[in-house]
């Protein structure tokens, strides 16, 4: 008897690669000791929330009405949190965003899933660049949608083909989503890529008229806060009416388990209002029912917070300094806390296989749609890094030899 649906049973079969290494890494640490292994798998927040939680949580629990407030709120958000987040993304954003543009979403997944469910049609279709967000395919998929990468410009910092992203637009796309910082190259895309890709999407639009279904331009945007070197990530709802920019916490604020995040419909966009009305619906029709409580109290009040950037950028810093002891090419990247560095031969799996018996665990770049690369997380202590330094000389000899 057949218990699950084919699409399922596919989508377990091909397993994500960041979950394989990570069972993986369970196996050899339990073989060999928690200290002997290198884990670059998991991108997990670790540096420790801001100072200032603490204070912000007993504060909430000595609240002498509804301590912490644990009960069903609005679908769409606590409305203080809501108008909240506005006022940080209209300066973020450089857009006049109101709180009736924003919904509060169980992390920047939970955005994503609930916008698609609001929006995708079965057979439509979502172009992102790649390497991409392992998960992205499931997120539409699941209503029937379907994922085309177009592979990115990996000689030139990963920047996006704009080009053929949009020959690769057909009748049937729906969205282009894009994530910057990206997971996993740390590539931020240029202002003038960003005004490129909009400009994309409006002729599109144009061409489709006012009785068509409309593109979307939607932007990703978890690691947002992670720009080294004086980087910017540039704003993207000015850019056209049909941006959508969706965010979480988890990595900011250190908050993965709190699962707060958010979608902020442009103000600019024709009958914006349905969309959010929608995607208010659809939050709560999956299930999700309304973001957590707590958590949206908790980034309501550490909006001017962040945890500690510095400690991912020393540790950019470091795995730099191995990876070119080591002898791997590799672009810098200037955001997000991931190296996408060139696999020695061309080979990923083969670059995993001999890091993998050094102790040492990396991600396939299969794994994010584009193979020949690996995937380096860099939320780690910085003597895992520096312990990591021997293996990855080895791992690279060995397959040289």
């Amino acid at each position: 008897m057949q218990t699950v649906t084919d699409q399922i049973k596919a989508s377990m079969a091909g397993s994500s690669w960041i979950r394989k290494m990570f069972e993986k890494g369970m196996e050899l640490k339990r073989q060999h000791g928690a200290e002997a292994v290198c884990d670059f798998s998991l991108g997990n927040p670790d540096v420790p929330p801001p100072a200032k939680t603490k204070a912000v949580l007993e504060a909430m629990a000595s609240e002498a009405v509804k301590p912490l407030g644990l009960g069903y709120c609005p679908n769409a958000g606590i409305p203080a949190v809501r108008e909240a987040i506005a006022a940080y993304l209209a300066r973020q954003q450089q857009s006049p965003v109101s709180a009736g543009n924003v919904v509060m979403t169980v992390g920047a997944a939970g955005a994503l899933v609930s916008f698609f469910r609001a929006v995708v049609a079965p057979g439509d279709e979502v172009i992102c660049p790649s390497p991409y967000f392992v998960e992205y395919g499931s997120y539409c998929g699941h209503f029937g949608g379907v994922l085309k990468p177009v592979p990115s410009i990996a000689d030139d910092g990963f920047r996006p083909d704009v080009a053929a992203i949009e020959a690769a637009i057909t009748p049937k796309t729906r969205a282009l989503l894009v994530n910057s910082p990206n997971n996993p190259t740390g590539c931020i895309y240029s202002e003038e890529d960003m005004r490129r890709l909009a400009s994309v999407v409006d002729k599109v639009n144009a061409a489709r008229g006012d009785e068509g279904r409309p593109l979307f331009l939607l932007s990703d945007e978890p690691y947002r806060a992670f720009a080294y070197d004086g980087a910017t990530v540039p704003p993207v709802l000015p850019l056209t009416p049909y941006a959508v920019v969706l965010g979480s916490f988890s990595k900011t604020l250190s908050l993965a388990g709190e699962r707060i995040g958010y979608v902020a419909v442009s103000p600019q966009m024709p009958d914006g209002a349905t969309l959010v009305n929608a995607v208010t619906l659809t939050n709560r029709t999956l299930g999700f029912v309304n973001a957590p409580v707590i958590g949206q109290r908790l980034a309501a009040a550490l909006l001017d917070e962040t945890a500690d950037l510095d400690v991912y950028d020393r540790r950019r810093k470091l795995m730099a300094k191995v990876l070119t002891d080591a002898g791997v090419d590799f672009t810098m990247p200037r955001g997000a806390f991931y190296f996408f560095p060139k696999a020695p031969g061309g080979d990923d799996l083969a670059f995993v296989d001999a890091l993998q018996d050094e102790l040492v665990l990396a991600v396939p770049g299969r794994g994010f749609g584009m193979a020949g690369f690996v995937r380096l997380s860099c939320s780690v202590d910085e003597k895992i890094i520096a312990r990591s330094a021997d293996g990855f000389k080895r791992a690279v000899a060995k397959l040289k030899a």
